[in-house]
C-alpha cells in the first residue's frame, strides 16, 4: 500500500504516465490526466477502475520522451527525472536517442512528418516506441533503427498511420529495425518499404500480439519481415506487396560465432508460429517463398492467403515439421502455387518447382481448412517427406502431392 501510494505521488509532471501491472497484461495511465487514487480496503481505483491490490504486479511511473517532426527538423522534449541519463542529438530531422539507464524503463512517443528524416535509439534496457502518427523517409539508411538487445515494446496508437521508407543503396539491413527482442501492439497501422534490404528486422524474436493492427509492407529488396530468432502472430494482420523481391516472412535459426552451431540457450530459435490474426502475401520473386522458417512451422489459428506466382516459388517452408491445427482459433489456409519452374543457371539440373506447402520432413494436418492449388507448369499443391491428415479439412488434388525422397 505505501508502495503504491508512493508511485502515485512520484513527480506529478507532464510526459510522465504510470504503468500497472497485473497477470501479465499491463494498463497504462498518463499522470496529469489520471486524477486521484481511491484507496478502499485492499481495492484501488484509477479512473473508474477498482483492482485488488493482492492482484496488481507492480504499478510504475514511466517517464515519456517526446519527438516530433516537422519537415527538415524535429523537436525532442526529455522530462527532467531523466536527463541525467537521457542524451538527444538532432541534424535536421534526424535524430538519435541514447539511454544509459540499465534500471528503469522509458517511453519515446513519435508523431509527425519528414521526407529527410530518422530516429535512432540507443539503449541497454527494456523500453516502450510509441508511434503516434509518424511519417518518415531517410533517404540514407534506415527509417527507424532501434539498437537495444532487450524486450522493445512497439505500440501502434490506435487509429494512426505511421510509415517508414528506407533510402536504396545503403548498408543498413531494413527500413525498420531492431537489435534485440521486437514485440508489436496497438491498433494502429503501420507501413514499411525496405529499399535497400529487409523492410522489417528484429535480430531476435518478432512478436505480434494480439492487439495488433494492420502491418503492410509495400515492397523489399530483400525479406518482408526478417527475424533472426523466431516469429510468433498472436494476432494483427499482413499485407505483403508483390513488390517484395525476397522471402515474406523469414524465421532464422540462431547461430553462435560459428556461424553453423546452433545457440544451445535460443528459445524456440528457427520457428514460425501463428496463433492468430490473418497474411495475405504475393510471393513475385524467384525461388521465394511466403513463410519460411529454418525449424519448425507452427499454425494453429488465423487466417492465411498466400499466392506463390514466382518461378520456383514456394507459399510454405521448411525442412522441419510443419503442423497446421485449429488449436488456438479458426484456422484457413488458401495456397495457390501459379508460378512456373525456376530455370535460374545454378538450379538447370534440378530445376524448382513451384509449390504450395513444402518441407523435407512431416506435414501434419490436425485441423481447419486448408484448400492447395496448383496451376503453375508442373507446380505441386504439396511437396513433403511425409504427409499426414489427423483432423480439419484438406482441399487438394491427390494428383499434385509428393510424398517420399
Amino acid at each position: 500500500m505505501a508502495l503504491l501510494a508512493c508511485c502515485a505521488t512520484f513527480g506529478l509532471q507532464a510526459q510522465t504516465y504510470m504503468k500497472l501491472w497485473q497477470g501479465g497484461n499491463d494498463t497504462r495511465y498518463t499522470i496529469r490526466e489520471m486524477g486521484d487514487l481511491t484507496f478502499q480496503g485492499s481495492t484501488l481505483t484509477i479512473q473508474g477502475t477498482t483492482y485488488n491490490v493482492t492482484d496488481i504486479d507492480s504499478l510504475i511511473v514511466v517517464p515519456e520522451v517526446n519527438v516530433v517532426y516537422n519537415g527538415t527538423s524535429a523537436t525532442v522534449s526529455v522530462p527532467k527525472s531523466i536527463r541525467q541519463d537521457v542524451t538527444v542529438a538532432t541534424d535536421g530531422a534526424h535524430v538519435t536517442i541514447t539511454n544509459n539507464n540499465t534500471s528503469n524503463e522509458i517511453e519515446v512517443n513519435v508523431s509527425g512528418r519528414s521526407d529527410n528524416g530518422s530516429l535512432l535509439y540507443n539503449g541497454s534496457y527494456k523500453c516502450t516506441l510509441r508511434l503516434n502518427g509518424v511519417a518518415l523517409t531517410n533517404p540514407g539508411g534506415a527509417a527507424l533503427n532501434i539498437q537495444c538487445g532487450k524486450r522493445v515494446a512497439l505500440v501502434l496508437t490506435p487509429g494512426t498511420e505511421n510509415t517508414f521508407v528506407d533510402g536504396a543503396g545503403g548498408t543498413h539491413k531494413a527500413a525498420l529495425y531492431c537489435r534485440g527482442h521486437l514485440e508489436v501492439e496497438g491498433s494502429g497501422n503501420l507501413t514499411v518499404t525496405g529499399n535497400t534490404g529487409h523492410a522489417l528486422a528484429s535480430n531476435e524474436y518478432l512478436q505480434l500480439k494480439r492487439s495488433t493492427g494492420t502491418i503492410t509492407i509495400g515492397g523489399a529488396v530483400k525479406d518482408a519481415i526478417h527475424c533472426g530468432q523466431y516469429f510468433q502472430m498472436n494476432g494483427g494482420n499482413i499485407v505483403i506487396d508483390a513488390k517484395t523481391q525476397g522471402d515474406g516472412i523469414q524465421a532464422e535459426q540462431e547461430m553462435l560465432d560459428d556461424g553453423v552451431t546452433p545457440k544451445p540457450e535460443a528459445e524456440n530459435t528457427g520457428q514460425l508460429v501463428v496463433k492468430g490474426g490473418s497474411i495475405q502475401a504475393v510471393i513475385a520473386g524467384t525461388d521465394n517463398k511466403g513463410l519460411k522458417a529454418d525449424k519448425e512451422i507452427l499454425i494453429s489459428g488465423g487466417t492465411i492467403n498466400i499466392a506463390a506466382k514466382g518461378p520456383g516459388s514456394r507459399g510454405i517452408q521448411t525442412d522441419a515439421d510443419i503442423t497446421i491445427s485449429a488449436a488456438d482459433a479458426e484456422t484457413n489456409i488458401t495456397i495457390s502455387a501459379e508460378g512456373p519452374v525456376c530455370n535460374a543457371p545454378e538450379d538447370v539440373s534440378d530445376p524448382h518447382r513451384c509449390v504450395g506447402i513444402k518441407t523435407d520432413a512431416t506435414l501434419t494436418v490436425q485441423g481447419g481448412t486448408v484448400t492447395l492449388t496448383a496451376t503453375g507448369t508442373k507446380a505441386r499443391a504439396i511437396r513433403a517427406l511425409n504427409y499426414v491428415v489427423q483432423g480439419g479439412t484438406v482441399n487438394v488434388d491427390s494428383s499434385k502431392i509428393k510424398t517420399g525422397q
